[in-house]
């Protein structure tokens, strides 16, 4: 089995010149715009006196950030009240943002698929893998501030006890060296978790109406055969994104900064920008069906539906 990477972009970006193009319609735009907004919601669109440290240095105020907030805390409990409060909300709002947005992941998948331009019926007709997904999405979330917040609890006990021992104050910077590259390593995990989530495995339950769970199980199979190929995939992504910020940038520069007054809004900016995120959704498509005809979101038709617009074929490699 031979794996590409430009192939499958080449077919992404021919589909979406032939839904978004072929012809120019910009209701269309801004109702698969507002389908690829809401699938968007919870993604990141998120001293001179070197290493040394003193008992009155800033080392000293951070590691006991925790404690003095602690003692503040107990002397204003209304702003204690007021900080829960605000944190519950925060919570709330979030939640309920996860629970939309992963509705809206498969109708965003649904208006690439099928290249269709609805808004109500995709939203009805996927609400059981959307809040399959909303469920994974929120246990997700609560094991990564499980796990972070224990790196955070550590960091802040440990290092506390290093400086409150009086060692040298280099040590205490190279602990928080070791600290910080095991946060980067799971937080590159994490991440690699989020995008074949949102990549593939969505597309798994998309394509054959099954749980979060189960499509994680399929996934996990294949990338077992092929984890390379799929640990490519990401950092193709990764670049991709790096040359899109660039390419904001420059368009920003060239238009007097008034290109950057539409991106400030965050629908008017997925309008503006749909082609990139259409590309994207069907480039993660055409790369996973490269693995088999049981991996393919995108040509396999159900009674009665299209299976998209017609797709070129794109020039080789």
């Amino acid at each position: 089995m031979t794996i590409k990477f430009v192939e499958p972009l080449g077919r992404a970006w021919a589909r979406t010149k032939a839904a978004l193009f072929k012809p120019f319609d910009l209701h269309k735009w801004f109702v698969v715009g507002f389908s690829a907004f809401l699938a968007g919601l919870m993604e990141a669109a998120n001293g001179g006196g070197g290493s040394r440290f003193s008992k009155h240095g800033s080392f000293g105020d951070f590691i006991h950030f925790p404690r003095t907030s602690w003692l503040w805390l107990t002397e204003h409990p209304g702003w204690a009240v007021a900080i829960v409060f605000a944190v519950l909300v925060g919570i709330a709002v979030i939640v309920v943002l996860t629970w939309v947005s992963s509705r809206g992941v498969f109708m965003f998948l649904d208006s690439v698929v099928r290249d269709r331009v609805e808004i109500a019926a995709p939203w009805r007709e996927y609400q059981k893998e959307g809040n399959s997904l909303f469920l994974w999405r929120v246990l997700l979330g609560i094991a990564t501030f499980a796990v972070f917040g224990l790196i955070i609890s550590y960091v802040f006990v440990k290092g506390g006890a290093l400086y409150d021992a009086g060692l040298e104050p280099n040590l205490p910077v190279g602990f928080l060296i070791g600290v910080g590259l095991f946060a980067l390593a799971l937080l590159l995990v994490w991440g690699f978790i989020v995008l074949f989530l949102k990549d593939f495995v969505s597309p798994l339950m998309y394509r054959d109406r099954i749980s979060c769970s189960e499509a994680w199980t399929r996934f996990l199979r294949v990338f077992g055969k092929h984890p390379f190929h799929f640990i490519g995939y990401g950092f193709v992504i990764f670049l991709g994104m790096i040359a899109f910020a660039v390419a904001v940038v420059i368009a920003g520069l060239a238009t007097c900064c008034i290109g950057w007054l539409v991106l400030v809004v965050p629908y008017l900016s997925t309008v503006a920008t749909l082609p990139v995120w259409y590309t994207y959704r069907a480039f993660s498509l055409e790369f996973l069906a490269q693995f088999g005809p049981e991996f393919d979101a995108l040509r396999r038709p159900e009674p009665g539906r299209d299976a998209g617009p017609a797709v070129p074929a794109a020039p080789a490699a």
